[in-house]
């Protein structure tokens, strides 16, 4: 019975959806959401134990926002662009106003103001302000390749500014420059000048050395980045660890030395925690894994003719690999640590469904419209492309 609603032959919305879905790109996203689960049940109950919590503590709560994570991608994979459009600019009304409430009403964690407490649960506004920005900015901007005399980039340019500013404020640095890689990645992608892409890289280095000089709490990252003796580099000496002692296959579930004395083994460093566990092989699968979900999507963008979702799926696919990489990069020490989750691995409610919001949007505009499939072709600025009127 369940399965004729699947059928080809029916009409129903969930038959329509499940033969236009990208299927190996949905199953991706469910094997990155399950390697999450392991490697919660590998990692997080020495950092429970740690905490005087029972062993399960992390594990059921990872589990437990998994649930509505899936319900809000697959909620969002049957939304029209139109749709997608409306859902994400409420999501970032919302956001814009919460981002500004942490800076009267947050509390501080790790040296940062970005979290809000209602009603017994915390959440990072950014986390839902990225994806819902990746959207409107690539709307915007479809909107001033389609028609000249819109705005377009003048008001992506003002939101960035607006978001930025607050970021700077809290201080979060590692968001701040994941928002600023997807705006950058999302003018490159639209066909912007060379000449400008390096005068934002000018630019982008002259604000990290800013930040360096203005924000002790990046100044103590910083220092004890280069300078491995005078800082404190505990959690990431641990991180190191847990990486080499693993090998390539592993010590087995629950055996990693390391990790049971690294404080963020559950989340920010929950790749170095796997390492130790399961092995670099197991990381090596994880990576390719990622790697895939980010190359289909940049490859599907480039086959749909509405321009908004080009440039929305291509945003949004930036946005998760810069995420992911940073939070790599942290984890084998090539950066200082930046507080960055890796998506739908790490601990952490108000990243996953985030991270699920904006992944929905993007398998939900990739479907396939048979009537809108065009041949892949860079620079799309230089594409005639049909706006749908969705």
């Amino acid at each position: 019975m369940f399965s004729r609603e699947f059928s080809r032959e029916r009409k129903t919305p969930l038959a329509e959806w499940w033969w236009t879905v990208d299927r190996p790109l949905l199953a991706a996203f469910f094997a990155l959401m399950g390697a999450g689960v392991i490697m919660s049940f590998a990692a997080s109950p020495a950092v429970a134990s740690r905490l005087g919590l029972s062993e399960w503590h992390f594990i059921v709560r990872h589990i437990f926002f998994l649930l509505p994570a899936t319900i809000v991608m697959v909620m969002g994979s049957f939304l029209t662009p139109r749709m997608a459009r409306q859902a994400a600019l409420l999501v970032l009304a919302f956001g814009l106003v919460a981002l500004a409430g942490t800076l009267l009403v947050g509390y501080e964690a790790k040296g940062s103001q970005r979290w809000i407490a209602v009603g017994g649960f915390s959440f990072q506004p950014i986390e839902f302000v990225k994806p819902a920005f990746a959207v409107i900015a690539a709307w915007l901007i479809s909107e001033k390749m389609r028609l000249q005399d819109v705005p377009g980039h003048s008001m992506t340019i003002m939101l960035l500014v607006i978001i930025v500013g607050i970021l700077l404020l809290q201080p979060d640095i590692g968001q701040t420059a994941l928002v600023v890689f997807t705006w950058a990645g999302l003018l490159f992608i639209s066909g912007i000048s060379w000449w400008l892409i390096f005068m934002l890289g000018g630019l982008a280095m002259a604000a990290i050395t800013g930040a360096y000089f203005f924000f002790p709490h990046v100044t103590r990252r910083f220092d004890a980045f280069f300078n491995p003796e005078t800082g404190d580099n505990y959690q990431v000496e641990k991180a190191l660890q847990s990486l080499l002692e693993g090998g390539w296959f592993g010590l087995g579930p629950g055996e990693g030395v390391a990790n049971r004395s690294l404080p963020d083994a559950h989340a920010d460093f929950v790749f170095s925690a796997a390492a130790g566990e399961f092995g670099i092989l197991f990381c090596l699968v994880l990576v390719s894994l990622i790697a895939f979900i980010v190359v289909r999507s940049l490859l599907l963008a480039q086959q749909q003719s509405n321009l908004f979702a080009r440039l929305a799926v291509s945003a949004l696919a930036i946005q998760f690999g810069v995420q992911s990489a940073i939070n790599l990069a942290v984890n084998l020490n090539l950066i200082p640590p930046k507080g960055m989750t890796l998506p739908f691995v790490s601990y952490g409610g108000t990243s996953m469904i985030a991270v699920a919001f904006g992944m929905g949007l993007l398998i939900g505009l990739t479907r396939r419209k048979p009537q809108e499939t065009i041949p892949s072709g860079l620079p799309i600025s230089r594409l005639t492309v049909r706006q749908e009127a969705l």
